[in-house]
């Protein structure tokens, strides 16, 4: 490219230097020096269009900020080339109009005056002349115009580039670089700035006409009066609202909140709108000047939500209001940075849209940049430090301040990081990047403030709704006729719901728009583009993109533990289900939730969702050389909780295995045996295997006592006996009956076994001990003794071998 630039340079110098055939007369005797110059004009000018066209097609496809520029100087070394030429035709065209006022015009046909041939022929000849003359000045004057807009696109082109060309170092702000417009004016900015403020002073002395006066002066009174009163009394009147016809609790102080950013928000757009029609609404005025005064209107939009939230934050006409735990004193101190703030970043925007609509030069825009980012960046530090000095300020005085925490901490170190890395920008040259980094800060902070109120008041208007502690509540409970816990289960739902519509919008926020650049409409249009797949046609993955999918990646796992706690802690302990149930619930929702998130993340990394079958291969692949037990796992891990064949809590047994199900996780399930250790099973021998599940639809445990008694007892005695001592245990269900069944005849004796059913499979063991200790005291004390085993015993006695038997 930039032999290509060279080429042009000098193929312009070449081509187009008119010096030297300015000069000729003075190289030739014969001629005067006042003589005028003979210039092929038809064989230069078709040149000239020829590299006006080449310069506009290389700046079509050009984003380079340095080839840009040098682009720009050719454009306007043509311009001054179309221009000399264009000087050197205008002495031929005054020499063909004396020459043919020598001739004169041609006579009338009634006149009877009659010319020579000769005459008629010359002077045809002269006008003949004359007229590719006056084409050739025609065609230089446009290709000047051509190449003084080019240029002006190029400035433009260069403007616009400098807020995404992050890396460009444009010099220090210690550097004379920086200053370089303030003391140089060969741009001619101090004159375009001038001529576009003599518009505004003509729109102005517009309105000021005698017929527009009285108009002008009505819409000025009532902006006026919309920003100071206006502001004052539609806020006193929602307070009031919130206070007499809203029900006590959280609901008051986050509608009040609202309310204070609301009312500041729509009486600065309000007085801007009114302003706007101030001087503005005359048929006469500029389009400049009509534009400059929309995108002003529009500004005031962030401006208004800058001063709004800042005031429902800080809320110090009345602390009991205030959402966030801050204290009196950080307050008070932080009082004065939301106006001080919107009025900076509206007097700092309104500077680029004046330099914007004026065309100034790209030095000019980057000192307007670096001033801006100067100021943001110094109200940044300005904050933090001022608030960690009143802070110190109280521990000193014995005053304990509000327990900040770890959220409030991240979001104060970043603002700090935040300013100091805008200084540093600045310092080292990167005025883009201090930019930028200005501008996100404060669109960060709407953002998240917004997110802030609105998400208190949805969660806050949700309990108040449905708590039956108010009329509300108490009329939907009257006309469902459900259960308070329904109500409580149904404002848990909509909260959530709420919270995360309301981060979704935030991360397309964050990711779709910046401060200036986007509007809620605008903003809107995005979110609906992205979700119907729109920019996902094809697969280009750029740096950009891949920030935006990590930064998609990590908004969505907060986003789905988030909710995932919220079902764990607040949705479903209200509900009837079984807490395996519930945690099977959990498992898979978060199972799901992972899978989609990467999803998501590679759709925003640019990867069309028909282009993932690579991904699938790759993982057959995979399976088909070591992935077989991770994938049968996985699978029969979805299964156990779909299916729930066990199920968190179930007592299973399985290859001599006894224990609780504590967990169910995609690949194994924890078992915990009775000395409290663990034991990992893989899913799928759970599947594979035969399970015994001793909890499986609420069964009951089984106590069975066998017991050998002698030939000579009373076996209905003893019947009724067991019988009593079961009946008397506490543990022993009364359905079904417990029962005595004969179950052998032996020689040691009669063999009897006692069966009863618990409440649950867990007890038998403790009940069984009970009952034996029972059975023993009761036999004892009604004198009937247990079978004894009989053992032989051989002995050799004289020779002779004798059987003997013996207790054992």
């Amino acid at each position: 490219m930039s032999t290509l630039l060279t080429w042009f340079r000098v193929f312009l110098l070449a081509l187009f230097a008119l010096t030297p055939l300015l000069t000729q007369a003075a190289d030739r005797p014969q001629q005067s020096e006042d003589a005028p110059v003979k210039i092929n004009a038809a064989a230069e000018l078709p040149k000239m269009q020829k590299v006006l066209d080449k310069i506009k097609q290389q700046v079509s496809g050009e984003t380079n900020d340095s080839r840009l520029t040098a682009l720009n100087e050719l454009a306007l070394e043509l311009s001054g080339t179309a221009d000399t030429l264009t000087q050197a035709l205008i002495p031929q065209r005054v020499q063909l109009l004396a020459q043919l006022a020598v001739l004169g015009p041609a006579p009338q046909a009634d006149s009877g005056v009659n010319e020579t041939a000769d005459v008629t022929r010359k002077r045809k000849s002269l006008e003949n002349q004359k007229g590719k003359l006056d084409d050739q000045i025609k065609q230089a004057e446009a290709i000047k115009s051509g190449a003084i807009t080019l240029s002006a696109q190029i400035v433009t082109l260069r403007r616009d580039a400098l807020k995404t060309q992050l890396a460009l170092n444009a010099g220090s702000i210690f550097g004379p670089r920086f200053w370089a417009p303030v003391f140089n004016n060969q741009s001619n900015d101090s004159k375009k700035i001038g001529n576009f403020i003599s518009e505004l002073r003509d729109a102005v002395a517009l309105s000021w006409e005698p017929e527009w006066r009285i108009g002008t002066l009505f819409w000025l009174l009532l902006a006026g009066l919309v920003a100071t009163a206006g502001r004052r009394y539609l806020e006193e009147f929602l307070a009031w609202v919130g206070i007499h016809l809203l029900p006590e609790g959280r609901l008051r102080r986050s509608f009040l909140a609202a309310a204070t950013a609301l009312t500041s928000l729509v009486a600065i757009v309000l007085a801007f709108n009114f302003l706007d029609l101030a001087f503005t609404r005359h048929d006469l005025v500029e389009d400049e000047v009509r534009d400059f005064a929309d995108g002003l209107v529009n500004l005031s939009i962030l401006c208004g939500l800058i001063a709004g939230l800042g005031r429902a934050f800080l809320s110090t006409r009345r602390s009991s209001w205030r959402l966030p735990n801050i204290s009196d004193e950080v307050a008070l101190a932080l009082k004065p940075f939301p106006p001080l703030t919107a009025a900076l970043v509206f007097v700092c925007q309104m500077s680029e849209t004046l330099n914007s609509t004026a065309n100034t030069s790209v030095a000019t825009t980057v000192f307007a940049n670096g001033l801006t980012a100067l100021l943001i960046g110094a109200t940044a530090l300005s904050i933090s430090f001022r608030t960690n000095r009143v802070r110190r300020r109280m521990i000193l005085q014995g005053q304990q301040p509000e327990a900040k925490s770890t959220l409030v901490g991240l979001i104060q170190m970043s603002i700090t990081l935040v300013g100091i890395g805008i200084m540093v920008s600045l310092v080292i040259g990167y005025v883009t990047l201090a930019r930028f980094l200005s501008y996100e800060l404060i669109w960060i902070g709407i953002v998240f403030g917004s997110f802030f109120i609105l998400s208190q008041l949805m969660a806050d208007s949700f309990e108040s709704l449905f708590s039956t502690h108010n009329a509300s509540g108490k009329s939907i409970q009257r006309s469902l006729n459900i259960d308070e816990r329904y109500l409580g289960q149904t404002a848990a739902l909509l909260t959530g719901v709420s919270r995360a519509v309301l981060v979704l919008a935030a991360a397309v926020a964050i990711l779709n728009g910046t401060f200036g650049s986007a509007t809620p409409i605008e903003l809107m249009q995005k979110a609906i583009e992205f979700w119907g797949g729109k920019g996902l046609e094809s697969l280009n993955i750029v740096p950009a993109h891949v920030l935006n999918a990590l930064l998609c990646l990590v908004v969505g796992i907060y986003v789905l533990r988030s909710v995932k706690r919220w079902l764990e802690r607040d949705f479903l302990p209200k509900t009837t289900m079984d807490e395996g149930m519930r945690v099977s619930l959990i498992t898979l929702f978060s199972n799901v939730g992972y899978v989609l998130i990467i999803l998501l993340a590679l759709s925003v990394m640019g990867l069309q969702w028909n282009k993932l079958a690579w991904i699938v291969s790759a993982l057959s692949l995979g399976m088909g050389f070591g992935l077989q037990e991770i994938v049968k796992n996985f699978v029969s891990g979805l299964i156990l909780l779909t299916e729930r064949p066990v199920k968190v809590g179930d007592l299973v047994s399985i290859s001599g295995i006894e224990g609780d199900i504590r967990r169910i996780s995609v690949r194994a399930t924890e078992i915990q045996l009775g000395d409290r250790s663990t034991v990992i099973v893989p899913n799928s021998q759970f599947i594979s295997q035969n399970v015994r599940n001793a909890t499986m639809g609420n069964a009951q445990g089984v106590v069975t006592v066998t017991l050998t008694f002698p030939l000579d007892i009373d076996p209905v005695q003893v019947r009724q006996l067991l019988l009593d001592v079961y009946h008397e245990n506490e543990s022993i269900l009364a359905t079904p009956e417990p029962s005595v069944s004969f179950k052998d005849l032996t020689a040691s004796g009669i063999i009897l076994s006692v069966t009863g059913n618990v409440s649950s499979p867990r007890r038998v063991s403790g009940a069984k001990s009970d009952l034996l200790f029972a059975i023993l005291t009761r036999l004892r004390d009604e004198g009937v003794v247990l079978s004894t085993p009989q053992t032989m015993i051989v002995e050799q006695r004289n020779g002779h071998i004798v059987l003997k038997e013996s207790d054992a």
